[in-house]
């Protein structure tokens, strides 16, 4: 992943784990340290099942039925990089940490598994670094060592490139580039192996291999999906023959992401037809771009009975501030267009994420999930307002170009000169690390081991946020007696509020207009200040109009590809009706509305969407009494939304009427309605 939108003799405890796979859990043997620097590594037992409840300010509910062998996952490729550009980090007691330190304080917080990346050769022709950590083989190597030494096993992802491979960039190693494709073929089987060979012999405890990254549209130079899989099969039997050799047993993994689109079907279905050797379907999963935990759940069973594989997720994160740390600007904030942030910017809320995610693998029977780089945080720490800001981002960038501390340096425009030629520069992910900018760990690292018992914190109320409330002209005023409250746990729930009497009583009911009411509402003996943007406005006669309302029974949805989705697709609130398949999208969704007073009205609705071609059909349709008025409509791209109108319509008392919308596009056609009225001309 990354989005800018970054020789040891192994312990009789720890040949016993070998073979117990990336979720194995152990007792660390005391390890003989001789730097000066926090130099206590004592046996530590890292057994969490069955733990109790723990005393934390972060509020936790325990997962029911979670074991030790789920994997708790970390991957802190960047880590070597960080610690030689003289980033320092901390234990939960303010001490600094060596770093067999570093790996002890994870694996005492949960952690069971680490997580590194491999390039094949990330320099240019000088020697010079492209940055993202310099995760060659001599890096995995290093970093594997700790690890393992700390008790932990390790997942070796591959991503046969000699930088980032994710969706958008899959480019072949600078030294195969030329080759043929059965050249290559043989090249990615011998690179696979002897790097195993190389981690095996320097006593690396490898007990998860990666065979590609995120390889949903290539791999290794390699587009077509045939030639893909035969990559893969190469990298599969190249573990599978190092792993009989030195009697190991290794974990073949295929790691895709965008997990709620249907194009991973299509994958897991290839990977089936082409009879491709592996053992764990992995996705990335980031809700802030990908979706829901709900729909994770959904999905990862569906991959799981589809493939009769393991299934885990090899990415998730989330951010605990909107502050940028190092002066290159975060791939996630607020600001980010297109970001749908469902949780709290906040260490609880970064807890809640991790804890929801693995409630959803839990859910779908998964084998775990791993936190993406929970440890790149700033070099320094650089604040534009600071009178030395220009000299601080300075130091920054000449640690990232020089240690590969940054997502990229410069020196990675020969190999990447259309994204890392252009864009070089820090971290765009220390909002999302579980250690704060000074490298002090964060609560919710520990969300690794607080998942078995839970805390002692109390459920309160983070924030209430401020409402918006429709009343029609005419009708009586009726304001809301609860609004939603977000609590520490995650989720909302609804608490009572009570709104000030004299602002209510001087809204005028009879025209068109928007006040502020400010309002009360309570939990647990705490009061919170609310408002409310009241519009009083024509009656809209339509039921859940914006998919708000979890309760879909007035709308009736017939065809293919569509359903209420909360993502970053709506117009206005949470909730839109969103469509995609990829095959042809056929479907009508619509609601018969009784009880309209006779009179003229005007039917409206928005779309937006994309992909289409020029054959689709999108429309708009009221029937009344059985004739049937309709307004075309189209899609021309994300959030332009479009506002197909019938005006006019005429309804005469009791009339029976259905309004509605019809969509049939082509495959891989995708957008979403939202925000339907039907108001009084």
């Amino acid at each position: 992943m990354f989005n800018r939108k970054i020789k040891i003799t192994v312990s009789a405890l720890m040949a016993a784990v070998l073979l117990s796979g990336c979720s194995g859990n152990s007792s660390s043997d005391s390890t003989e340290n001789n730097d000066p620097v926090n130099n206590n590594v004592e046996a530590v037992s890292y057994k969490f099942e069955g733990s109790a409840a723990a005393e934390s300010e972060l509020y936790v509910e325990p997962i029911a039925g979670l074991t030790d062998s789920f994997i708790r996952g970390a991957d802190v490729s960047t880590y070597l990089s960080q610690k030689e550009s003289g980033v320092v980090y901390k234990d939960f007691d303010g001490n600094t940490l060596d770093d067999a330190g570093f790996f002890k304080l994870l694996a005492e917080s949960g952690v069971n598994c680490i997580r590194i990346r491999v390039w094949n050769d990330p320099k240019d022709i000088d020697g010079n670094t492209y940055g993202g950590g310099h995760n060659d083989l001599e890096t995995a190597v290093r970093i594997g060592k700790l690890a393992t030494e700390a008790g932990l096993p390790v997942m070796i992802d591959f991503h046969y490139s000699d930088f980032w491979a994710d969706p958008s960039k899959q480019k072949a190693p600078k030294e195969w580039a030329h080759y043929t494709f059965d050249n290559k073929k043989q090249a990615l089987f011998d690179y696979t192996k002897s790097s195993l060979k190389t981690l095996f012999d320097e006593g690396v405890n490898v007990t998860m291999v990666q065979v590609g990254n995120e390889i949903n549209n290539g791999m290794a130079g390699e587009t077509d999906l045939t030639r893909i899989n035969e990559l893969i099969a190469q990298g599969s039997a190249a573990v599978r023959e190092i792993s009989s050799e030195t009697s190991r047993e290794i974990k073949i993994v295929l790691h895709y992401t965008n997990a709620l689109e249907n194009g991973v079907i299509e994958k897991a279905n290839a990977l089936n037809a082409a009879n491709i050797d592996y053992d764990v379907f992995a996705v990335s999963f980031y809700t802030f771009w990908h979706g829901t935990a709900a729909k994770l759940t959904e999905r990862l069973k569906e991959l799981k009975e589809l493939t009769g594989k393991e299934v885990i997720v090899a990415e998730t994160s989330y951010i605990y501030t909107d502050n940028d740390g190092d002066g290159n600007a975060n791939s996630v904030s607020t600001e980010s267009t297109g970001i749908a942030l469902d949780y709290d910017i906040s260490v609880q809320g970064q807890a809640n994420e991790v804890r929801d995610i693995m409630q959803s693998v839990k859910n779908a029977d998964g084998s775990g999930v791993f936190y993406w780089e929970p440890a790149w945080i700033p070099v320094e720490v650089y604040d534009p307002n600071a009178a030395n800001a220009a000299e601080v981002l300075e130091r920054n960038r000449t640690a990232w170009e020089t240690y590969g501390s940054g997502w990229a340096s410069s020196a990675a425009k020969t190999y990447d000169p259309s994204d890392a030629g252009v864009y070089f520069g820090g971290s765009a992910w220390d909002n999302q690390a579980m250690f704060d900018f000074n490298g002090a760990p964060l609560e919710s690292l520990r969300i690794f081991k607080y998942v078995f018992g839970g805390t002692t914190a109390k459920l309160e109320t983070v924030r209430v946020d401020n409402i918006s409330h429709e009343s029609g002209i005419g009708q009586p005023l009726s304001l809301p007696e609860t609004v939603p409250a977000l609590m520490n746990s995650g989720a909302y729930s609804d608490i009572p509020v009570v709104w000030n009497s004299e602002q209510s009583a001087a809204v005028n009911t009879d025209e068109a207009n928007i006040y502020e009411i400010d309002g009360k509402a309570a939990f647990d003996g705490t009061d919170y200040p609310v408002k409310c943007a009241l519009e009083i406005k024509k009656i809209n006669y339509i039921k859940n109009p914006g998919f708000e309302d979890l309760d879909m029974s007035v709308w009736a949805i017939n065809g293919n590809g569509v359903a209420r989705e909360q993502d970053n697709n709506k117009r206005s609130g949470l909730f839109s009706l969103k469509f995609w398949d990829d095959k042809p999208v056929q479907f009508t969704a619509e609601q018969t509305i009784t009880g309209i007073p006779a009179g003229t009205y005007d039917l409206g609705a928005y779309l937006q969407g994309g992909d289409a071609g020029s054959k689709s059909v999108f429309e708009l349709y009221i029937t009344v009494n059985g004739s049937t008025l309709t307004a075309p409509s189209k899609v021309s791209s994300w959030q332009n939304w479009d506002n197909p109108v019938i005006n006019g319509v005429e309804i005469p008392e009791g009339a029976e009427v259905v309004i509605g919308v019809k969509v049939d596009a082509q495959a891989k056609a995708w957008g979403a309605w939202d925000d339907f009225s039907l108001t009084e001309s």
